[in-house]
């Protein structure tokens, strides 16, 4: 085994690292990683298919004294400072050309930064966003490169072998320069943070105001999974609301867990980045906010016996919510994609990365997180290389067009019946704004020129202009 020299090496065998190392070695490629605790080395090593050429090591130098040049290295580390150490624990160890690539959800600005330090030094630096969590790691994940496009040259074979499939496609495609990569996973778990609070609320109505038990909510959302909506969000959630708790409870997991949600930072990203461009993204917006409240989880239960509220039970059939809920959370789930892809649309002009937008649906499709049968329509409209959003495709309004009601009715019977539902409130006001030829925003501009000179334009002739209010 000394003799080998071997293709590819991960720093950090945690899940992540440990099953797309396997899952590279099932492929065919010598696979070697590294991590300093040497129980992940050693389960690294016993996890491996038979047959299958794999190493575990807890020194870095020999891990880089075994690879072929130029070397290959992805860090799957937690983001912020600990990739900076791996990188500075690296850095004597490198010969020109070597590729390092970091898998992690870094920041893009750290991932600029990194690119440029290591460039500087004779080295590649590529940021790659994956999603498809510890299953699609080993089985396939959705595989988001980007920026020296020389390395990705490199790597590509081996990152498609890895990558899940759609029929032959592989799900991995070169998304554009600089920190593209890290750019496009980042808004990648905006749009799932949007997803998530949609689909928690269509569960909210449904089991606050409507009493459906958990039986019924697994049957809905199993047959929405079988329609034009199918997709992975869809799929677990009618898993969990099956899953019965493993302690001695007799109840459901889901009526068990602690309704105070966490989050890793993504989506604030996200959410910082539509407000930094500015772009509009209101949906991952109010999902970033609700996560937020639900951790104040002490006040709500003082203030929960200061307010009262309307009687949330909708006496409406069944049968009647549950098509207009189904047209409700289907349009709010276009117009979640929708703000996530005008945002990255923009983002690719004005941070000079040239993202393919037909390429990242395209890689969305399979393996990771938020793939959905939509995708399908929306690498029909990206074949428009110019689309500024995907509302303005003829053939995705026509879709959304029937919806409308449903999601205006919804949203209704919400606010009457005292249903939090900012997900689809937000959704709707977007739709709404986003099509109307004007808005208010006139009177605005009359307000800041009148308490702060800031100027206005006119409708009737050019220029910018200034009252003595």
């Amino acid at each position: 085994m000394g003799d080998i020299q071997y293709d590819f090496a991960m720093v950090g065998l945690g899940v992540m690292g440990c099953n797309l190392l396997l899952n590279m070695a099932d492929k065919g490629y010598a696979a070697i990683g590294y991590d300093k605790n040497p129980d992940k080395t050693s389960a690294f090593e016993a996890s491996g298919t038979p047959g299958t050429v794999i190493k575990g090591v807890n020194s870095l130098e020999t891990m880089v004294g075994l690879l072929k040049k130029p070397r290959k290295i992805m860090m799957l580390v937690p983001a912020g400072s600990p990739v900076d150490s791996v990188i500075e624990d690296l850095i004597p160890l490198l010969d020109k050309d070597d590729i390092v690539i970091d898998g992690g959800n870094s920041h893009y600005t750290d991932t600029l930064r990194r690119i440029g330090s290591l460039k500087d030094k004779g080295f590649h630096f590529m940021g790659i966003g994956i999603s498809g969590g510890e299953e699609g790691a080993r089985r396939g994940p959705s595989i988001m490169p980007g920026g020296d496009e020389g390395a990705y040259k490199q790597v590509e074979p081996i990152l498609k072998a890895v990558s899940a499939k759609v029929g032959d496609d592989p799900c991995v495609a070169y998304l554009g320069k600089e920190a593209a990569g890290h750019y496009v996973k980042m808004v990648h778990n905006g749009i799932e943070y949007s997803i998530m609070q949609l689909i928690s609320e269509c569960y909210d109505l449904l089991h606050t105001a409507m009493d459906y038990s958990n039986e019924d909510l697994h049957r809905l959302f199993a047959s929405w999974d079988q329609g034009p909506m199918k997709s992975f969000l869809l799929e677990i959630t009618a898993a969990i609301f099956a899953r019965k708790d493993d302690k001695p409870t007799s109840n459901y997991l889901v009526d068990m867990i602690l309704d105070r949600a966490g989050a890793k930072g993504t989506g604030q990203w996200t959410s910082q980045e539509g407000l930094d461009l500015p772009m509009p993204i209101p949906n991952i917006d109010t999902a970033v906010m609700m996560r937020n409240l639900s951790s104040l989880l002490e006040q709500r239960l003082l203030a929960s016996e200061i307010y009262s509220g309307p009687t949330p039970k909708i006496s409406l059939p069944r049968a009647e919510v549950e098509s207009l809920l189904f047209d409700a959370f289907y349009l709010a789930t276009v117009l979640s994609y929708a703000q996530g892809l005008a945002l990255l649309t923009r983002a690719s002009a004005e941070r000079k990365m040239e993202i393919p937008m037909w390429d990242v649906v395209s890689v969305w499709r399979g393996g990771c997180i938020i793939r959905s049968a939509l995708l399908e329509n929306f690498r029909e409209a990206y074949k428009n290389p110019a689309l500024a959003n995907l509302l303005l495709d003829p053939p995705i309004a026509s879709m959304v067009k029937p919806l409308e009601k449903g999601l205006a009715q919804i949203v209704q019977l919400a606010a009457r019946h005292g249903i939090p539902a900012p997900g689809l409130m937000s959704a709707l006001n977007y739709y709404h704004a986003y099509r109307r030829k004007t808005l208010p925003t006139n009177l605005i501009q009359a307000q800041r020129d009148f308490f702060g000179a800031h100027t206005y334009q006119r409708i009737d002739q050019p220029g910018i202009f200034h009252t003595q209010w």
